[in-house]
């Protein structure tokens, strides 16, 4: 069975997708409901270790942040295949929420989620345009520097 488009997409963006990280609570890591699929928060996981910890603006510049998005977002692709397993049914990525562990003053969040969007507009094309948005918060799970949830729609 050869890949999909969207499969050979990654692998010329040099991407190899992980094994979908497993949850670290009580809650699955990702549902579907109709067309709809939506992943629990993902952070930048790589294995079983986080690439990146702390605050931005603080512990981490915005090039850090940037790349934290990005892994996170490989993460969330992961989970999204978990559910429908061919990633050519992924009709569009309606929304991605993402949260960014920042330290007092910092105001760059659209700058660090940009590693996620930016990532999803490349593997998924047109198909990758969504809607967001960037949240500063002052304490975040793991010590993780960002967070992302991503709402794709899907087909049969």
């Amino acid at each position: 069975m050869s890949a999909g488009r969207i499969e050979q997409k990654l692998a010329e963006l040099g991407i190899a997708l992980p094994e979908a990280p497993a949850p670290v609570a009580a809650y699955v890591s990702v549902t579907r409901t109709g067309n709809l699929v939506i992943t629990s928060g993902q952070l930048p996981w790589v294995g079983d270790k986080l690439v990146y910890e702390g605050k931005l603006g603080g512990d981490l510049n915005d090039e850090q942040g940037y790349e934290a998005a990005r892994v996170a977002a490989i993460n969330a692709i992961a989970q999204l295949k978990l559910a429908v397993n061919d990633l050519d049914k992924v009709k569009q990525i309606v929304r991605i929420e993402g949260y960014v562990h920042c330290a007092d003053g910092f105001r760059g969040h659209p700058q660090v989620l940009n590693g996620a969007s930016e990532l999803i507009a490349q593997v998924f094309g047109d198909a990758g345009k969504h809607t967001r948005t960037a949240l500063g918060i002052n304490e975040m799970p793991l010590n993780s520097p960002v967070q992302l949830v991503v709402w794709a729609e899907v087909e049969d």
